[in-house]
């Protein structure tokens, strides 16, 4: 192989209007086996995936195809790309500029390596004659992620652009925010929304929201609110010219940049900053897991396949990691220093009471522990737990008396645990 033409990597001109940056067409010039490898893999795309998917893998592919052939003439074929080529592209994409002049986002590099480097592993898995040796992307190659917190309004500001969107003069850009901040949806779920997608269920109504980016339909509730609103807006819009709940003035879906743009409007008004839609999504899964909303809920609700993806809002509701932490407090005060019942002491707070219990020993079978209770052990009924423990009879008075000291104290662990045991001896006789 002859060494890539340039050893700095180059950027092709930025798309002027509709014109593409580069074409398949002009790639084939280069490398027309290369080309007809990737064509035959995006048709087989598309049979499973959604044109979305294949749009971002055809754009992954059609860059790095240009960058190959256009660096290394005599690569021709997808087989002869090596890992020279690989490492010459991940500087191709650091050097890129987008639109706005700014480097590409790291999970926009993230995307177009992931989408070659699937491309690679299902020609290979498919037997494609024109499929490399073996795998040249690494996981090691992808650049890491800064695991920043999902964007969210807190409860002043929720509040805020909340009254303001109530006063919205516009019925439908007020129905469409509405049911973004009220339902959580999705940008392209709510411009997908079905005519007749509201539906009763038992008393109430639901919203039944298609297969979305997920591939998962579901049925969210609809607040009585929002049910007058969908019907006064019907009775204003009057018949659907395109079977959707929510079209244009000339019978069209909408598109996500409208969307964003009347979310932005409410926010203006309201004197908030910027908001864009998916923070009302994060907005509401936060107020719901502040407010006690179990997970498998939230789950349900915003339409998550996997609870990885609930968890993440756990991290950022701070009220509900402060009260599990105060509730394990209580806890751990009621049994060291007696104070069963008693409310935990919050930030600022103070107790006079706190004094640690006076007797505080464990009895064992021989004699007492001394450790003092605010110290943990790791040792604690260690050989009663072990499966080489072995009790009888004989031994029924003294694992009574230790289910008894348990039991005064507050020790439920240990007080099961010799439950457990004397139950265990009056069974086998």
């Amino acid at each position: 192989m002859t060494a890539l033409a340039q050893s700095q990597p180059s950027e092709p001109p930025r798309r002027v209007g509709g014109t593409p940056e580069v074409t398949w067409a002009q790639i084939a010039t280069r490398a027309p086996r290369m080309v007809a490898t990737m064509a035959s893999y995006l048709e087989q795309l598309e049979v499973s995936a959604r044109p979305g998917t294949v749009g971002e893998a055809e754009l992954a592919l059609r860059f790095f195809a240009h960058r190959v052939s256009e660096a290394d003439p005599s690569c021709v074929s997808v087989a002869g790309i090596g890992r020279v080529h690989i490492e010459d592209y991940k500087l191709w994409l650091k050097a890129r500029r987008g639109r706005t002049g700014k480097p590409l986002a790291t999970m926009t590099i993230r995307h177009r390596l992931s989408n070659v480097r699937t491309f690679f592993e299902r020609i290979m898995e498919w037997d494609y004659d024109d499929a490399p040796a073996r795998l040249f992307i690494y996981m090691s190659d992808f650049p890491a992620l800064d695991e920043q917190l999902p964007k969210f309004l807190d409860d002043p500001t929720a509040a805020k652009f909340m009254a303001a969107l109530a006063q919205d003069p516009n019925l439908r850009r007020r129905l469409m925010v509405e049911l973004l901040a009220r339902t959580g949806m999705r940008v392209g779920e709510l411009a997908g929304l079905d005519d007749d997608a509201v539906v009763r269920k038992g008393d109430g109504r639901r919203l039944r929201i298609p297969l979305g980016k997920l591939h998962n339909d579901r049925f969210v509730p609809l607040l009585s609110m929002l049910v007058d609103l969908i019907g006064e807006y019907k009775a204003v819009r009057g018949r659907s010219r395109s079977g959707h709940l929510l079209e244009r003035d000339d019978g069209r879906a909408f598109d996500r940049r409208t969307v964003h743009r009347y979310v932005a409007t409410v926010a203006k008004r309201a004197d908030i900053g910027h908001v864009h839609p998916h923070q009302l999504r994060h907005t509401l899964a936060t107020q719901c897991i502040n407010r006690g909303m179990s997970l498998e809920a939230i789950a349900a609700l915003l339409g998550h396949r996997s609870m990885d993806m609930t968890l993440i809002y756990a991290r950022i509701s701070d009220d509900t990691v402060a009260e599990a932490y105060f509730k394990v407090t209580e806890a751990v005060e009621a049994q060291y220093y007696g104070l069963s019942g008693a409310a935990p002491v919050r930030a600022g707070g103070s107790s006079a009471q706190q004094q640690p219990v006076s007797d505080h020993r464990r009895l064992l079978a021989n004699g007492h522990c001394t450790r003092p209770a605010l110290l943990g052990c790791a040792f604690e009924s260690v050989c009663e737990r072990c499966g080489f423990f072995e009790t009888g009879p004989q031994f029924v008075t003294i694992l009574k008396r230790q289910r008894k000291h348990a039991d005064e104290r507050g020790q439920s662990d240990r007080s099961q645990l010799f439950d457990g045991l004397i139950e265990g001896i009056a069974e086998a006789q």
